[in-house]
């Protein structure tokens, strides 16, 4: 059984960024989290998929603490209750899931651990069904190759995020996805924001005034767009020097004499690989 996220699963290597800040390394089959008790929330997962062993497991799980974490450093059930908050899965869960019969339904189980989890609102409509169809297209472009990526996840904070039972609500989350192919590094990057959802839930009232009172969020809600990495490298801090330099839309984009920039997705078809 694979434990933890291996950054030798690419024949290229890659390892699991380390954020700025104190984080707790959490290690489960073939992902792991980098928790930030401070949040609650994880500041990046990273998973390995292996696309030729997938198991299409049914969709049965129990969330749970991390015994591992203390569990007020966790963001548990209380904030999803009788509100519009999902649990929103950081590592999807089917991602892991592959390997012999035990190895896939321990995987399956571990994504529903509170420290995968984010609170993001329900009503993504096609947003959503983008946002989780993106590591299949792309892992279909990686079948090519070795059928196998490498897949980075998480909230974009911010100190004004809306607090709300304990917890700050991140705005912002990103995804990048990567891959090999003859041992060279490819990835692409992807932000959604749920910012002018968020008046489904009943924040406190000051932030509720403030979120009103600023201007439309640049991305829309839970619209998708492709990004160049280096953008999600400055919004979230972390250290993503190897995928900014594989980062196949901001080098695409130079080829033809542009300055990187996103690029709002209306279909997977969209994506520049």
């Amino acid at each position: 059984m694979s434990w933890g996220y291996d950054s030798g699963f690419l024949r290229a290597g890659l390892e699991l960024p380390v954020a700025s800040v104190e984080t707790v390394l959490l290690d489960y089959t073939h992902f792991s989290v980098r928790l930030r008790p401070d949040r609650k929330l994880a500041a990046i997962v990273g998973v390995n998929i292996n696309g030729r062993e997938l198991d299409p497991l049914a969709r049965e799980g129990t969330w749970h603490f991390d015994p591992r974490v203390p569990k007020e450093q966790q963001a548990g059930p209380e904030v999803y209750k009788n509100n519009a908050f999902d649990r929103g899965h950081l590592v999807r869960r089917l991602d892991p899931v592959w390997g012999d019969a035990v190895t896939a339904k321990k995987a399956n189980q571990d994504t529903f651990a509170f420290t995968n989890a984010a609170p993001q609102i329900d009503d993504f409509n096609q947003g959503k069904e983008l946002w989780v169809g993106l590591e299949d297209h792309v892992l279909g472009h990686a079948d090519t190759f070795d059928a196998r990526l490498s897949v980075f996840t998480g909230p974009v904070f911010r100190d004004d995020d809306p607090p709300y039972r304990g917890v700050q609500v991140p705005r912002k989350f990103w995804k990048i996805a990567a891959w090999t192919n003859d041992a060279e590094l490819g990835a692409v990057g992807f932000v959604v924001d749920q910012t002018s959802l968020l008046d489904k839930v009943e924040l406190e009232k000051a932030t509720r005034r403030r979120l009103l009172e600023d201007e439309p969020p640049p991305l829309g809600p839970f619209r998708t767009f492709q990004v160049p990495i280096q953008d999600i490298a400055d919004l979230t801090g972390l250290p993503l020097d190897g995928l900014v330099d594989a980062d196949r839309l901001a080098r695409g984009q130079r080829a033809l004499g542009e300055k990187p920039k996103a690029v709002y997705l209306e279909s997977a078809d969209q994506i520049r690989l």
